[in-house]
């Protein structure tokens, strides 16, 4: 497979048209689905896609590959082709699914503008770097972003991916990030900012016990009442901390905030 030089570094296309079927057809994607494809590339997935789903909207920055996906699709009637960066792209569609094959150098950017939009996604299929999926779930760690989206979304890896499998061989593992909106949510959408403030100020210096630094907010009694309740030590570091446990500290926060 020709793949251009200039699209090659920046991503790692897909190179074999059975695992793309496979991909998929392991989705959850179906007819009655609006498909919106970052990055389509040479159009290996997207053919799979228009198979499947009601519409796939494709938006492709390169200009040279997206000329060659209008000779491509032109005349499939369910694919919309757009020659724009996905980032800067608005999304009109109130229920959509994501699928997208990016260059690892904008997938913070790309996650972020998914779980931020004023109408998320229902479900996203990223195929990713694994260590920055790992971060974003809080696999290993947990992690400030992994802490504030959680209450609204379900992250997980649901495929490990050969790096053969794609052309140019990346240097990296790569996998399949899967996200999906919740319902109902853990927080109501009107707490959002709250707890964004108080999930960040954790994380503010996340070198330190958490104690510290929420030192303005819960007094050393309340703390050690806290610390026993939900299982963790007193000087516990935020990265430390299971989702669980956060939402429990918030919890109690609140209870607290009402008291005044």
């Amino acid at each position: 497979m020709i793949v251009d030089k200039k699209r090659s570094l920046a991503q790692n296309i897909l190179a074999k048209a059975h695992l793309a079927t496979s991909l998929v057809n392991d989705s959850s994607i179906n007819s009655e689905d609006i498909v919106y494809e970052i990055g389509p590339g040479t159009g290996i997935i997207t053919k799979e896609l228009a198979e499947r789903a009601k519409k796939v909207v494709a938006i492709e920055k390169d200009s040279k590959l997206y000329i060659k996906l209008k000779k491509k699709f032109g005349g499939t009637g369910n694919i919309t082709l757009f020659n724009a960066d996905f980032l800067k792209f608005r999304i009109s569609e109130a229920h959509y699914k994501i699928f997208a094959n990016i260059p690892f150098n904008i997938t913070s950017a790309v996650i972020r503008k998914a779980v931020y939009a004023l109408n998320p996604p229902v479900e996203a299929y990223l195929i990713v770097q694994r260590e920055a999926a790992e971060k974003f779930i809080g696999a290993t760690k947990t992690t400030q972003f992994s802490v504030l989206v959680r209450p609204w979304f379900r992250l997980k890896i649901i495929r490990f991916f050969e790096r053969t499998d794609f052309s140019p061989v990346p240097n990296v593992d790569v996998v399949m990030l899967y996200i999906t909106k919740r319902t109902p949510y853990l927080i109501p959408k009107t707490e959002i900012a709250i707890y964004e403030r108080f999930i960040k100020l954790g994380f503010g210096a996340w070198r330190k016990n958490l104690k510290l630094n929420y030192k303005g907010i819960f007094s050393y009694n309340q703390w050690k009442r806290l610390s026993r309740d939900l299982e963790f030590s007193v000087r516990v570091k935020p990265s430390e901390l299971r989702f669980r446990q956060w939402l429990g500290l918030f919890e109690f926060f609140k209870r607290k905030l009402c008291k005044y």
